[in-house]
């Protein structure tokens, strides 16, 4: 029998001793919260992280104790809250935002960098918005969650190769919705691309 370490520990002694559980509230909220305000956006942050570490409070005898790390699960129950907070949400998002556009007056003119960027974040925000959201979820947790392959398959519960595979469709989607194109392999080298 493996032994409980790290937030393993904390967790399997928090099934005797409830208050122990406030060691992984303490040590894992603001990771938590940064990663569903980046999801999600700040303003419902505060409610779906505490959310997030009650429904793991709830299911805490199902955390594998095999784990050190809780970040991978807690990531992984956030992100089921916040696809469920987006589905509630898209309906009251849509009509609050042509509410929005038909009492907004004409903006001023801006300059030209400001356009740029804004059109630049709003294509990367449509890349992303068009990627199926299994691929997105799984991207979003490489790329904002800095988390390993292995990591993400225990957060989403799929294997590593599947992992592997939507990471490679979701670059290779938003390569092609932001007209980018990658360099071919042979051209690369330590020193930098050849010329």
């Amino acid at each position: 029998m493996t032994v409980p370490a790290g937030d393993a520990l904390e967790i399997a002694a928090s099934l005797d001793d409830p208050a122990r559980f406030t060691a992984i509230f303490d040590r894992h909220f603001d990771a938590v919260h940064a990663f569903i305000a980046r999801r999600a956006g700040r303003e419902v942050a505060d409610d779906v992280a505490a959310e997030t570490l009650c429904v793991a409070f709830e299911r805490r005898a199902s955390f594998d104790l095999g784990r050190d790390d809780a970040r991978p699960w807690l990531y992984g129950i956030a992100g089921r809250l916040i696809q469920r907070h987006w589905r509630t949400a898209d309906r009251r998002g849509r009509a609050y935002r042509r509410i929005e556009a038909a009492l907004l007056p004409p903006s001023h003119p801006e300059s030209s960098a400001v356009v740029e960027a804004e059109e630049a974040l709003g294509a990367v925000a449509a890349a992303l918005d068009a990627l199926p959201s299994i691929d997105r979820e799984t991207l979003l947790l490489f790329a904002w969650e800095h988390l390993t392959y292995d990591e993400i398959a225990r957060t989403l519960e799929i294997p590593v190769g599947t992992v592997r595979s939507r990471i490679a469709r979701a670059r290779g989607h938003l390569r092609h919705q932001l007209g980018l194109t990658e360099r071919p392999v042979s051209t690369i080298s330590p020193e930098g691309p050849s010329t």
